[in-house]
Protein backbone atom coordinates (compact mmCIF):
# COMPACT_ATOMS: atom_id res chain seq x y z
CA UNK A 1 0.00 0.00 0.00
CA UNK A 2 1.69 3.28 -1.11
CA UNK A 3 2.42 5.73 1.97
CA UNK A 4 -0.91 8.00 0.60
CA UNK A 5 -2.95 5.43 0.61
CA UNK A 6 -1.76 4.25 4.37
CA UNK A 7 -2.20 7.85 5.32
CA UNK A 8 -5.73 8.27 4.09
CA UNK A 9 -6.57 4.86 6.03
CA UNK A 10 -4.78 5.92 8.98
CA UNK A 11 -7.41 9.68 8.78
CA UNK A 12 -10.32 7.29 8.65
CA UNK A 13 -9.34 5.21 11.43
CA UNK A 14 -8.75 7.88 13.98
CA UNK A 15 -11.63 9.91 13.12
CA UNK A 16 -13.92 6.24 13.63
CA UNK A 17 -11.94 6.06 17.25
CA UNK A 18 -12.34 9.72 18.64
CA UNK A 19 -16.05 9.82 17.02
CA UNK A 20 -17.00 6.21 18.71
CA UNK A 21 -15.34 6.78 21.78
CA UNK A 22 -17.09 10.37 22.40
CA UNK A 23 -20.55 8.99 21.17
CA UNK A 24 -21.34 11.59 18.02
CA UNK A 25 -24.04 10.73 16.13
CA UNK A 26 -23.55 8.17 13.44
CA UNK A 27 -23.78 10.94 10.91
CA UNK A 28 -20.67 12.21 11.37
CA UNK A 29 -18.43 9.40 10.78
CA UNK A 30 -16.75 9.37 7.37
CA UNK A 31 -18.58 6.93 5.88
CA UNK A 32 -18.05 7.86 2.34
CA UNK A 33 -14.65 7.49 2.75
CA UNK A 34 -14.76 4.14 4.51
CA UNK A 35 -16.91 2.74 1.68
CA UNK A 36 -14.20 4.08 -0.72
CA UNK A 37 -11.78 2.75 0.82
CA UNK A 38 -13.35 -0.99 1.47
CA UNK A 39 -13.88 -0.62 -2.66
CA UNK A 40 -10.40 -0.31 -3.43
CA UNK A 41 -9.22 -3.04 -0.73
CA UNK A 42 -8.84 -6.69 -1.12
CA UNK A 43 -9.21 -7.63 2.32
CA UNK A 44 -10.98 -6.88 5.78
CA UNK A 45 -7.86 -5.38 7.26
CA UNK A 46 -9.36 -2.27 7.89
CA UNK A 47 -12.64 -3.10 9.42
CA UNK A 48 -10.84 -5.25 11.72
CA UNK A 49 -8.85 -2.38 12.78
CA UNK A 50 -11.87 0.02 13.05
CA UNK A 51 -13.68 -2.82 15.70
CA UNK A 52 -10.52 -2.83 17.84
CA UNK A 53 -10.35 1.21 17.70
CA UNK A 54 -14.03 1.27 18.35
CA UNK A 55 -16.15 -1.41 20.33
CA UNK A 56 -13.07 -3.22 21.56
CA UNK A 57 -10.94 -0.21 22.42
CA UNK A 58 -10.01 -0.62 26.02
CA UNK A 59 -11.42 2.40 26.93
CA UNK A 60 -14.72 0.94 25.88
CA UNK A 61 -14.38 -2.22 26.95
CA UNK A 62 -13.40 -0.78 30.92
CA UNK A 63 -15.98 1.76 30.63
CA UNK A 64 -19.03 0.68 28.10
CA UNK A 65 -20.87 3.21 26.25
CA UNK A 66 -24.34 3.19 25.70
CA UNK A 67 -25.99 0.23 24.62
CA UNK A 68 -28.54 1.02 21.64
CA UNK A 69 -25.75 3.36 20.57
CA UNK A 70 -22.91 0.46 19.89
CA UNK A 71 -25.70 -1.64 19.02
CA UNK A 72 -26.76 0.97 15.58
CA UNK A 73 -23.05 1.83 15.14
CA UNK A 74 -21.86 -2.45 14.47
CA UNK A 75 -25.20 -2.58 12.34
CA UNK A 76 -24.32 0.50 10.07
CA UNK A 77 -20.57 -0.71 10.12
CA UNK A 78 -22.15 -4.33 8.60
CA UNK A 79 -24.25 -2.35 6.30
CA UNK A 80 -21.07 -0.70 4.72
CA UNK A 81 -19.21 -4.04 4.66
CA UNK A 82 -21.88 -5.80 2.62
CA UNK A 83 -22.59 -2.75 0.06
CA UNK A 84 -19.21 -3.86 -0.92
CA UNK A 85 -20.34 -7.44 -1.73
CA UNK A 86 -17.58 -9.18 1.10
CA UNK A 87 -17.45 -12.09 2.37
CA UNK A 88 -19.13 -12.04 5.95
CA UNK A 89 -16.79 -11.06 8.04
CA UNK A 90 -17.53 -12.77 11.40
CA UNK A 91 -16.07 -10.87 13.99
CA UNK A 92 -18.60 -7.98 13.50
CA UNK A 93 -21.51 -10.09 13.65
CA UNK A 94 -20.61 -11.92 16.70
CA UNK A 95 -19.81 -8.03 18.22
CA UNK A 96 -23.31 -7.38 17.50
CA UNK A 97 -24.47 -10.60 19.01
CA UNK A 98 -23.18 -9.43 22.42
CA UNK A 99 -24.84 -6.19 22.41
CA UNK A 100 -28.40 -7.29 21.07
CA UNK A 101 -29.85 -8.97 23.96
CA UNK A 102 -28.52 -6.09 25.96
CA UNK A 103 -30.33 -4.06 28.55
CA UNK A 104 -29.56 -0.32 28.29
CA UNK A 105 -28.48 1.11 31.66
CA UNK A 106 -29.91 5.10 32.29
CA UNK A 107 -25.86 5.94 32.13
CA UNK A 108 -23.38 5.09 29.87
CA UNK A 109 -19.37 6.51 28.98
CA UNK A 110 -17.90 8.39 26.62
CA UNK A 111 -14.09 9.14 26.49
CA UNK A 112 -12.67 12.06 24.50
CA UNK A 113 -8.56 11.67 23.32
CA UNK A 114 -6.41 14.12 24.86
CA UNK A 115 -2.88 15.53 23.17
CA UNK A 116 0.52 14.78 23.67
CA UNK A 117 3.39 16.78 24.14
CA UNK A 118 4.93 15.17 20.95
CA UNK A 119 2.21 16.84 18.67
CA UNK A 120 2.64 20.35 20.71
CA UNK A 121 6.32 19.57 19.80
CA UNK A 122 5.65 18.90 15.85
CA UNK A 123 3.63 22.26 15.95
CA UNK A 124 6.47 24.42 17.18
CA UNK A 125 9.13 22.43 14.49
CA UNK A 126 6.97 22.94 11.84
CA UNK A 127 6.52 26.81 12.16
CA UNK A 128 10.35 27.29 12.47
CA UNK A 129 10.87 27.36 16.84
CA UNK A 130 14.44 26.93 17.14
CA UNK A 131 15.55 23.86 19.35
CA UNK A 132 16.37 26.07 22.41
CA UNK A 133 13.09 27.55 22.12
CA UNK A 134 10.74 24.24 22.18
CA UNK A 135 12.99 23.36 24.89
CA UNK A 136 12.19 26.27 27.28
CA UNK A 137 8.95 26.64 25.83
CA UNK A 138 7.97 23.16 27.09
CA UNK A 139 9.89 23.76 30.32
CA UNK A 140 8.06 26.58 30.91
CA UNK A 141 4.34 25.26 31.07
CA UNK A 142 5.26 21.57 32.42
CA UNK A 143 8.57 22.82 34.67
CA UNK A 144 8.76 18.56 36.16
CA UNK A 145 7.43 16.73 33.29
CA UNK A 146 9.71 15.22 30.51
CA UNK A 147 8.36 15.72 26.60
CA UNK A 148 6.48 12.79 26.35
CA UNK A 149 3.40 11.36 24.70
CA UNK A 150 0.48 11.70 27.62
CA UNK A 151 -1.59 8.93 25.66
CA UNK A 152 -4.03 10.35 28.33
CA UNK A 153 -7.95 10.61 27.51
CA UNK A 154 -10.93 12.20 29.96
CA UNK A 155 -13.64 9.41 30.13
CA UNK A 156 -16.89 10.27 31.94
CA UNK A 157 -20.10 9.11 33.04
CA UNK A 158 -23.13 10.51 31.68
CA UNK A 159 -26.91 10.09 31.49
CA UNK A 160 -28.04 8.80 28.02
CA UNK A 161 -30.64 11.25 28.23
CA UNK A 162 -30.36 15.36 27.62
CA UNK A 163 -32.48 15.73 29.88
CA UNK A 164 -32.86 13.86 33.28
CA UNK A 165 -33.47 14.70 36.98
CA UNK A 166 -34.78 18.05 35.92
CA UNK A 167 -31.35 19.17 34.69
CA UNK A 168 -29.46 19.08 31.11
CA UNK A 169 -26.08 19.27 33.09
CA UNK A 170 -25.79 15.65 33.38
CA UNK A 171 -24.53 15.13 29.41
CA UNK A 172 -21.60 17.14 27.40
CA UNK A 173 -22.14 20.40 25.39
CA UNK A 174 -20.06 21.20 22.76
CA UNK A 175 -19.31 24.54 24.08
CA UNK A 176 -17.26 22.52 26.91
CA UNK A 177 -15.22 20.56 24.47
CA UNK A 178 -14.53 24.03 22.12
CA UNK A 179 -13.23 25.75 25.43
CA UNK A 180 -11.16 22.69 26.72
CA UNK A 181 -9.76 22.31 23.45
CA UNK A 182 -8.64 26.13 23.38
CA UNK A 183 -7.62 25.40 27.24
CA UNK A 184 -4.74 22.65 25.88
CA UNK A 185 -3.87 25.28 23.17
CA UNK A 186 -3.31 27.82 25.55
CA UNK A 187 -1.79 25.71 28.93
CA UNK A 188 -0.10 29.20 30.25
CA UNK A 189 -3.56 30.42 30.85
CA UNK A 190 -4.11 28.26 33.71
CA UNK A 191 -0.83 26.72 34.39
CA UNK A 192 0.29 26.88 38.44
CA UNK A 193 -3.03 29.06 39.18
CA UNK A 194 -6.28 28.64 41.06
CA UNK A 195 -9.32 28.52 38.52
CA UNK A 196 -13.02 28.29 39.33
CA UNK A 197 -15.08 26.61 36.90
CA UNK A 198 -19.45 27.83 37.01
CA UNK A 199 -21.90 25.33 35.76
CA UNK A 200 -19.51 22.42 35.33
CA UNK A 201 -21.86 19.83 34.66
CA UNK A 202 -19.82 16.45 33.46
CA UNK A 203 -16.40 17.81 33.82
CA UNK A 204 -15.07 17.46 30.25
CA UNK A 205 -13.44 21.29 30.50
CA UNK A 206 -11.98 21.16 34.13
CA UNK A 207 -10.19 17.34 33.57
CA UNK A 208 -8.93 17.91 30.35
CA UNK A 209 -7.42 21.54 31.89
CA UNK A 210 -5.93 19.29 35.08
CA UNK A 211 -4.85 16.39 33.26
CA UNK A 212 -3.00 19.44 30.17
CA UNK A 213 -2.46 22.79 32.14
CA UNK A 214 -1.44 22.30 35.51
CA UNK A 215 -3.39 24.56 37.78
CA UNK A 216 -2.35 24.56 40.71
CA UNK A 217 -6.33 24.61 42.23
CA UNK A 218 -9.58 23.38 39.91
CA UNK A 219 -12.34 24.34 41.75
CA UNK A 220 -15.76 22.68 39.99
CA UNK A 221 -19.08 23.85 41.16
CA UNK A 222 -22.71 23.13 40.16
CA UNK A 223 -26.25 23.81 42.00
CA UNK A 224 -28.21 20.58 41.12
CA UNK A 225 -27.25 17.23 43.34
CA UNK A 226 -27.38 14.76 40.59
CA UNK A 227 -24.99 16.74 38.62
CA UNK A 228 -22.55 17.20 41.86
CA UNK A 229 -23.09 13.41 42.70
CA UNK A 230 -21.94 12.62 39.08
CA UNK A 231 -19.11 14.96 38.51
CA UNK A 232 -17.70 13.67 42.14
CA UNK A 233 -17.21 10.47 40.38
CA UNK A 234 -16.30 11.36 37.26
CA UNK A 235 -13.72 13.02 38.71
CA UNK A 236 -12.49 10.38 40.32
CA UNK A 237 -13.28 7.95 37.79
CA UNK A 238 -9.94 10.27 35.82
CA UNK A 239 -7.53 9.56 38.68
CA UNK A 240 -7.81 13.17 40.68
CA UNK A 241 -8.44 13.23 44.33
CA UNK A 242 -11.15 15.20 45.58
CA UNK A 243 -10.29 17.92 48.54
CA UNK A 244 -13.00 18.40 50.93
CA UNK A 245 -16.06 20.41 49.78
CA UNK A 246 -16.17 23.86 51.45
CA UNK A 247 -16.48 27.30 51.12
CA UNK A 248 -14.88 28.27 54.52
CA UNK A 249 -11.94 30.55 53.88
CA UNK A 250 -9.31 28.58 56.57
CA UNK A 251 -9.89 25.29 54.90
CA UNK A 252 -10.03 26.20 51.51
CA UNK A 253 -7.55 24.36 49.41
CA UNK A 254 -6.30 27.19 47.89
CA UNK A 255 -5.77 28.73 51.40
CA UNK A 256 -2.22 26.21 52.24
CA UNK A 257 0.98 25.51 49.86
CA UNK A 258 0.36 22.62 47.93
CA UNK A 259 3.92 20.37 46.83
CA UNK A 260 2.28 17.76 44.65
CA UNK A 261 1.97 17.92 40.43
CA UNK A 262 -1.60 16.99 40.43
CA UNK A 263 -3.39 20.11 41.10
CA UNK A 264 -6.05 20.42 44.42
CA UNK A 265 -9.29 19.74 43.36
CA UNK A 266 -12.81 20.26 45.06
CA UNK A 267 -16.42 20.12 44.13
CA UNK A 268 -18.47 23.04 45.33
CA UNK A 269 -22.21 23.53 45.46
CA UNK A 270 -22.62 26.88 43.87
CA UNK A 271 -26.19 28.20 43.64
CA UNK A 272 -25.48 31.39 41.64
CA UNK A 273 -28.34 33.35 42.70
CA UNK A 274 -27.56 32.79 46.91
CA UNK A 275 -24.11 32.56 46.70
CA UNK A 276 -22.17 35.20 48.63
CA UNK A 277 -19.51 37.63 48.27
CA UNK A 278 -17.27 35.73 50.91
CA UNK A 279 -18.11 32.54 49.62
CA UNK A 280 -17.11 33.69 46.39
CA UNK A 281 -13.95 35.49 48.28
CA UNK A 282 -12.17 32.20 49.53
CA UNK A 283 -11.72 30.67 46.17
CA UNK A 284 -9.24 33.10 45.28
CA UNK A 285 -9.50 32.31 41.53
CA UNK A 286 -7.17 33.62 39.64
CA UNK A 287 -8.96 32.20 36.25
CA UNK A 288 -12.78 31.98 35.83
CA UNK A 289 -14.40 29.79 33.52
CA UNK A 290 -18.20 28.72 32.09
CA UNK A 291 -19.10 26.54 29.28
CA UNK A 292 -22.78 26.42 27.71
CA UNK A 293 -24.00 28.72 30.08
CA UNK A 294 -25.85 31.30 28.31
CA UNK A 295 -28.81 29.31 27.00
CA UNK A 296 -31.75 31.17 28.58
CA UNK A 297 -32.62 34.97 29.97
CA UNK A 298 -32.72 33.88 33.16
CA UNK A 299 -29.18 32.13 33.15
CA UNK A 300 -27.99 35.24 31.78
CA UNK A 301 -28.75 37.50 34.12
CA UNK A 302 -27.52 34.99 36.86
CA UNK A 303 -24.67 34.60 35.60
CA UNK A 304 -23.73 37.98 35.07
CA UNK A 305 -24.85 39.07 38.80
CA UNK A 306 -22.51 36.30 39.86
CA UNK A 307 -19.59 37.40 37.53
CA UNK A 308 -20.40 41.00 39.54
CA UNK A 309 -19.96 39.80 42.65
CA UNK A 310 -16.76 38.24 42.14
CA UNK A 311 -15.51 41.27 39.89
CA UNK A 312 -16.58 43.12 43.45
CA UNK A 313 -15.05 40.74 46.36
CA UNK A 314 -11.68 40.08 44.56
CA UNK A 315 -10.65 43.87 44.58
CA UNK A 316 -7.45 43.30 46.85
CA UNK A 317 -5.91 40.65 44.74
CA UNK A 318 -5.27 41.05 40.50
CA UNK A 319 -8.27 41.22 38.78
CA UNK A 320 -9.08 37.58 37.45
CA UNK A 321 -9.79 36.76 34.19
CA UNK A 322 -12.92 34.60 32.80
CA UNK A 323 -13.54 32.58 29.74
CA UNK A 324 -17.18 32.27 28.68
CA UNK A 325 -17.68 29.77 25.86
CA UNK A 326 -20.53 29.22 24.65
CA UNK A 327 -23.10 27.72 21.19
CA UNK A 328 -24.59 30.68 19.59
CA UNK A 329 -28.06 29.52 19.44
CA UNK A 330 -29.95 33.00 19.93
CA UNK A 331 -28.30 36.15 18.56
CA UNK A 332 -30.97 37.57 21.55
CA UNK A 333 -29.25 36.02 24.09
CA UNK A 334 -25.74 36.80 23.53
CA UNK A 335 -26.66 40.36 22.93
CA UNK A 336 -28.06 40.28 26.50
CA UNK A 337 -24.93 38.73 27.86
CA UNK A 338 -22.38 41.33 26.12
CA UNK A 339 -25.11 44.47 27.13
CA UNK A 340 -25.11 43.40 31.08
CA UNK A 341 -21.70 42.94 31.43
CA UNK A 342 -21.22 46.87 29.34
CA UNK A 343 -24.15 47.95 32.29
CA UNK A 344 -22.05 46.38 34.84
CA UNK A 345 -18.75 48.21 33.87
CA UNK A 346 -17.23 44.37 33.18
CA UNK A 347 -14.68 44.94 30.05
CA UNK A 348 -14.92 41.82 27.38
CA UNK A 349 -13.23 40.51 24.31
CA UNK A 350 -13.79 38.42 21.71
CA UNK A 351 -11.06 35.50 21.88
CA UNK A 352 -9.96 34.51 18.24
CA UNK A 353 -10.86 31.10 17.04
CA UNK A 354 -8.52 28.30 17.94
CA UNK A 355 -5.98 26.34 15.66
CA UNK A 356 -6.64 22.74 17.15
CA UNK A 357 -9.87 20.70 16.48
CA UNK A 358 -9.36 17.65 19.03
CA UNK A 359 -12.81 16.97 20.07
CA UNK A 360 -15.43 15.75 17.22
CA UNK A 361 -17.76 18.48 17.58
CA UNK A 362 -20.16 19.59 15.21
CA UNK A 363 -18.46 21.59 12.84
CA UNK A 364 -21.52 23.58 11.86
CA UNK A 365 -21.94 24.71 14.86
CA UNK A 366 -21.31 29.02 15.63
CA UNK A 367 -19.05 28.46 19.03
CA UNK A 368 -17.36 31.25 20.65
CA UNK A 369 -15.47 32.21 23.84
CA UNK A 370 -15.46 36.03 25.46
CA UNK A 371 -12.48 36.78 27.48
CA UNK A 372 -13.77 38.81 30.73
CA UNK A 373 -11.31 40.86 33.31
CA UNK A 374 -13.07 41.19 35.99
Amino acid sequence: MASEEIAEAESVLQSFERRFLAARTLRSFPWQSLEEKLRDSSGPELLLNILQKTVKHPLCVKHPPSVKYVRCFLSELIRKHEAVHMEPLDELYEALAEVLMAEEPTQCHRSYLLSCHFEKVRWMESHNVCPSEIGFLCAALTPSRPIQPSGDSVTLSESTAIVSHGTTGLVTWDAALYLAEWAIENPAAFAHRTVLELGSGAGLTGLAICKTCCPSTYVFSDCHSCVLEQLRGNILLNGLSLEPDTTDPERHPGHNAHDTESPRVTVAQLDWDVVTAPELAAFRPDVIIAADVLYCPETVMSLVRVLQRLSACLKDQQAPEAYIAFTVRSPETCWLFTNELGQTGIPWEAVPHHNQKLFPYEEHLDMAILKLIL
